[in-house]
């Protein structure tokens, strides 16, 4: 029935919203932000109606959860970086019915999940920031989905995005492109010298480690990285846990998926961790596309 049309994984780093603000920091992160522009020109050319958001910054400690309220509208300041985000305005208008869908096939696939939209849950900046930049005009409606998830493993989050890509695909009469908003490497800069890594990654190691994944994804080698996966995010402190990005590659296919991804803003360091902007093009799901665990998680 619908359409998954455009895949990405994203940054959301709140130094965007600085480099908005006249000072010191004015358009240090303008690549990031016309990565972010570009993708939202995309789905638009694509007839995307709703986007989905994998957000690493919605800790939940039991189950699954979706926030997809009719509308979201507030006044979001960060209480991690109040010093970066502050007296954010937002508004966007919500998908309930695909909400629900995802969760009515993801408990069906046994991945517990609920979904919430008769709610006062608010989103967070791992949405706020990439909306600011994709959908200021609110042409998208926007699903929230928790992607900092403590207790859980990274094979049932694999499996929950590909119940976001069979919810999509065989029960929503629309299109929808899906994000896994979070980092590479994501060790921030220790207390006192984050100006110093303002534009760095915090070690060698980990920036090492980083542009050999982006090698990997440039050359679509998903049979190497994905095995890798959990021991990639326990090494390099995977921002949530890297669970976005579980649920992003469950929804393509994991290790049968087979798509280079197109870099629209390149690597970069920031305030000790390592960011970018990447397109996974999408394909039809191939026919073995796992159904139980996937492998090497």
């Amino acid at each position: 029935m619908g359409t998954l049309a455009l895949a990405a994984k994203i940054t959301h780093v709140p130094s965007m919203y600085l480099s908005e603000l006249d000072g010191p920091h004015k358009g240090c992160r303008q690549a990031a932000i016309d990565g972010h522009v570009e993708i939202g020109r995309r789905c638009r050319e694509l007839g995307v109606d709703t986007i989905v958001v994998f957000d690493v910054h919605w800790l939940v400690n039991s189950e699954y959860h979706i926030n997809c309220a009719p509308r979201f509208s507030g006044c979001y300041t960060s209480n991690e970086l109040p010093h970066f985000i502050k007296n954010l305005s937002y508004e966007y208008p919500g998908n309930p019915e695909l909400g629900h869908l995802i969760a009515d096939v993801a408990n069906e696939m046994g991945v517990s999940t609920r979904a919430h939209s008769a709610t006062t849950l608010e989103l967070e900046y791992g949405t706020l920031v990439p909306m600011r930049y994709m959908n200021a005009d609110r042409h998208f409606k926007v699903v929230g989905m928790s992607g900092w998830c403590v207790w859980h493993d990274l094979a049932a989050s694999a499996r929950l995005g590909l119940a976001v890509r069979r919810a999509i695909e065989e029960r929503y009469d629309g299109t929808v492109a899906i994000f896994a908003s979070g980092s590479l490497s994501h060790h921030f800069a220790q207390n006192g010298m984050a100006p110093e890594f303002m534009h760095k990654v915090w070690d060698p190691f980990l920036e090492q480690v980083d542009r050999r994944v982006v090698e990997l994804w440039e050359r679509g080698d998903w049979r190497t990285f994905c095995p890798m996966l959990p021991m990639y995010n326990e090494k390099c402190w995977g921002e949530g846990g890297m669970h976005d990005t579980a649920m992003l590659l469950g929804a393509l296919g994991w290790t049968a998926y087979d798509q280079p991804v197109e870099i629209v803003t390149p690597y970069f360091g920031s305030s000790g961790t390592g960011q970018i902007n990447a397109i996974f093009p999408v394909t039809p799901l191939p026919p073995d596309t796992f159904l139980d665990t996937p492998p090497g998680t």
